[in-house]
Parts: structure tokens; C-alpha cells; sequence
């Protein structure tokens, strides 16, 4: 199959530009599907994961319709919305923007609770080309009459999944009847339960399909691992693990956010360098603590699932699954921190009896069996020690790739707003 490039895709020269700049040569699947729809006003229902390049899927197009149409911007409003669940995800997205636009002159800001409001505020007194969001303060703003959303002609659900997760479903509808009847939608989503469905026939009208990222993707291009340890020992077999130099950029995660807390200050304690990053921080030292891992002052980053989606650092070797999650989707999330436009990782994960219905739950829903360090089916094997499973993690480390490809990824070199 022959592959197209950003020229053949329709991408406007100011945008291959920047692309050149940045060496980002090949578009990925969904890029290649969703450009050319999106440049012709169709509405997109996007199935894809993190990692797939998919917001250059949608801001490249969005970027170039609103160059070419010229359109005023009126105060207080903006001529396109990108809703997404996580402050993370909607720096991420700005950052994203700032990058790809540099040479249109369009101006965007972000919208995100967690600080002041004022800068916000003022931001979109003239008004903006785009607006991203996360939904609980647009819908603040909004009703305060600080934003106005009858000109947004353009809708982007990120992460569709995540939100109604998240409790935003009732957010999102009250910010879709906000908007103009006549515009081009689009929601991507790394899953599509019923709800998510449901909200889909919603906001879009005559939808295509994009679908290149099945929710077995990630997983398939990280090597896993599994250590059935007790939960008391957890915190020695990840010491051990640390031990090993090809850990040189590792994220933990943890189920809650005081079990991020405690993990990271442990951590810490050793002498290793750690964050922890939650929902409960405030966005300032969620910014420091992710500005500390990029630039490798702390090697390893605490996180909980709602913190960490969005999250997107260039070659972190290792994901160590301390906890396993209860939603074996949020699984493959996590090993996708590991495993950035099409290069591969490792997924180390600790299972305590009480996890061992967590793991058959992951298990079939990415329909790869997951082995244990030592190399033997998971079915076959007895819960092993700490001790001699912190040496076959030494051995599962070892393994870590030695070189990544850089392939045009949406989440490519961006820094803190």
C-alpha cells in the first residue's frame, strides 16, 4: 500500500512547513483517513487511540480552514471548540496548535479549571480562532457570559470515552445547544460503549467513520510483563526494578491518588526522584512535576489514570503497572505512555491476589495472553516471590529498546503552557 504524503493529503504549504521543520514526514492511518474528509466539511466519528497522531489528525485541517476562510473574530467568542476531559490533554492540544499554526497568524488560548480564571478571561476579551476546553470551567464562563459559543462553527470531542467517564456528559450537551445547528463535528474516542454511541448520533450529522486503531493497538506493540507479588512487597519488587540502568524514564501508576502520594515519597526516600501527579494537585505543581520528568530531573512519574491521559513524553522506557487498573481499558491507556507513533515499550505489572480478575479482565479484552517475567503462561505459573521476581524484572528491563523511531506524532516536543 502506498503512502500518501502531507502535499498529496491537501495539507496548505504554511502547515507542510512546519511539519518539514519539526521532521515529521509520514502522516499515520488516521491522519492519511481524516485529513482529505475534514478539509471537504465532513463530520468525523474517529475510533484511536493516544499515541496515533490524532490531534495533527484534526488541528491540521481545522488550522488551514480557518487561514483560507479569513472569517472576523467577535470579543468573547471563537470560531472553533475542542472539548477535552483532562487539563493535561487541553495544554497538550494548545500546545499542539501553537506549533502547527505558527506561520497562519490565528490566534488560540486554553480554558481549563484548576487556576484563576482572570487570565482567562481576559484572554478571550478580543476573542480567538480556537478555543480548547476542558467542559466544567467553559460551561462556568459561559454562563457567567465571559465566552460566547454561537460562532463556533466547529466542534472537536477529544477523548469522548474519558468525559463521560469523567461525569461531563451533562456539561457537553449543555455546551452542544450553545452552539450554532449548522457546523462540522467531530468526536474521537479510543472506545465506543453505548454511551458514548448515544452522544455520537447526538452531535454528529451524517458521520464518517474513521476506525484505524483497533483498542488491541497499543497494546500490541508493547512487550508485557506481569509479577504476581503480594501488596506488601510491591513496594520492594519496584526498588528493585529502579535498580536497573535501562529504567531511564519510568511512569508508575497507581489506582488512587493518596497511593500516588505515598508510592512517590517512597520512592523518594531511596534516593530515587519522583513526582507524583493527581487530580488533587493544583495545575501549577501538576505542570512542575511534568516539566521535572520531561527534562529527566525526576526519572519517574506517579500517576493515576484521570491525571495521566494526555499525558505525552517522548521515550519513556518503562510503565510499571503498581496497581492494576479496574477498567482494563484504562490498561491500554497506560502501556500507550510507553509506546509513541508506532515505536514499541514495556509494561511491567504487579498482581496481588485480590488483582487477579483485574488481569483476566485485560486479558481478554486485548486478547493477548500477558506473561510473567520469568517468560511462562500466565495460567501456568504460581505467584513467584519478590526476590526472584525483581530478577526477572532485571531481565525484563534489559530488553528495553535501544533505539525509537521519530514518526509525526501529535504530542511530539510540546511544553507547558
Amino acid at each position: 500500500m502506498t503512502t500518501l504524503t502531507f502535499t498529496e493529503l491537501g495539507v496548505a504549504e504554511p502547515l507542510r512547513r512546519v511539519l518539514v521543520a519539526e521532521n515529521y514526514t509520514t502522516p499515520t492511518p488516521i491522519q492519511t483517513q481524516a485529513i482529505p474528509l475534514l478539509l471537504a466539511g465532513r463530520d468525523i466519528l474517529g475510533i484511536a487511540q493516544t499515541g496515533t497522531g490524532k490531534t495533527a489528525a484534526f488541528a491540521l485541517p481545522i488550522l488551514q480552514r480557518l487561514a483560507e476562510a479569513k472569517a472576523p473574530v467577535a470579543p468573547h467568542s471563537a470560531l472553533a471548540l475542542i472539548l477535552a476531559p483532562t487539563r493535561e490533554l487541553a495544554l497538550q492540544i494548545g500546545d499542539s496548535l501553537a506549533t502547527y499554526g505558527r506561520h497562519l497568524g490565528l490566534r488560540h488560548t486554553v480554558i481549563m479549571g484548576g487556576v484563576k480564571a482572570n487570565a482567562q478571561i481576559k484572554a478571550m476579551a478580543r476573542g480567538v480562532h480556537i478555543l480548547v476546553a476542558t467542559p466544567g470551567r467553559l460551561l462556568d464562563l459561559v454562563n457567567q457570559r465571559q465566552i460566547r459559543l454561537d460562532k463556533a462553527a466547529t466542534l472537536v470531542l477529544d477523548e469522548a470515552d474519558r468525559m463521560l467517564d469523567m461525569g461531563f456528559v451533562r456539561d457537553v450537551r449543555k455546551i452542544v445547544a450553545f452552539l450554532p445547528k449548522v457546523r462540522q463535528s467531530l468526536l474521537f474516542s479510543a472506545t465506543m460503549p453505548n454511551d458514548v454511541a448515544k452522544l455520537a448520533g447526538e452531535i454528529l450529522h451524517n458521520p464518517t467513520r474513521v476506525e484505524v486503531s483497533p483498542r488491541t493497538m497499543t497494546a500490541d506493540r508493547v512487550e508485557q510483563s506481569v509479577f504476581f507479588v503480594d501488596t506488601a512487597a510491591k513496594r520492594d519488587l519496584l526498588g528493585q526494578l529502579l535498580k536497573a540502568p535501562e529504567m531511564s524514564r519510568v511512569i508508575v501508576f497507581t489506582r488512587t491518588k493518596h497511593g500516588a502520594n505515598k508510592v512517590a515519597k517512597q520512592l523518594g526516600l531511596t534516593g530515587v526522584e519522583a513526582e507524583a501527579i493527581h487530580g488533587n494537585k493544583s495545575q501549577s505543581a501538576r505542570q512542575r512535576a511534568l516539566e521535572r520528568f520531561r527534562s529527566g530531573d525526576a526519572r519517574v512519574l506517579v500517576a493515576t489514570d484521570i491525571a495521566a491521559r494526555g499525558l505525552d513524553v517522548d521515550d519513556v522506557s518503562h510503565v510499571i503497572n503498581y496497581e492494576l487498573p479496574n477498567e482494563p481499558e484504562s490498561y491500554v491507556h497506560r502501556i500507550g505512555r510507553t509506546a509513541r507513533a508506532g515505536a514499541g515499550g514495556i509494561a511491567l505489572s504487579f498482581c496481588d491476589p485480590s488483582e487477579r480478575a483485574y488481569l483476566r479482565d485485560i486479558e481478554k479484552l486485548t486478547k493477548t495472553p500477558i506473561k510473567v517475567a520469568a517468560g511462562q503462561p500466565v495460567r501456568a505459573t504460581a505467584a513467584p516471590s519478590a526476590r526472584p521476581a525483581a530478577s526477572n524484572a532485571s531481565r525484563a528491563a534489559a530488553t528495553a529498546p535501544q533505539t525509537r523511531r521519530r514518526r509525526f506524532d501529535d504530542g511530539r516536543a510540546h511544553r507547558a503552557a
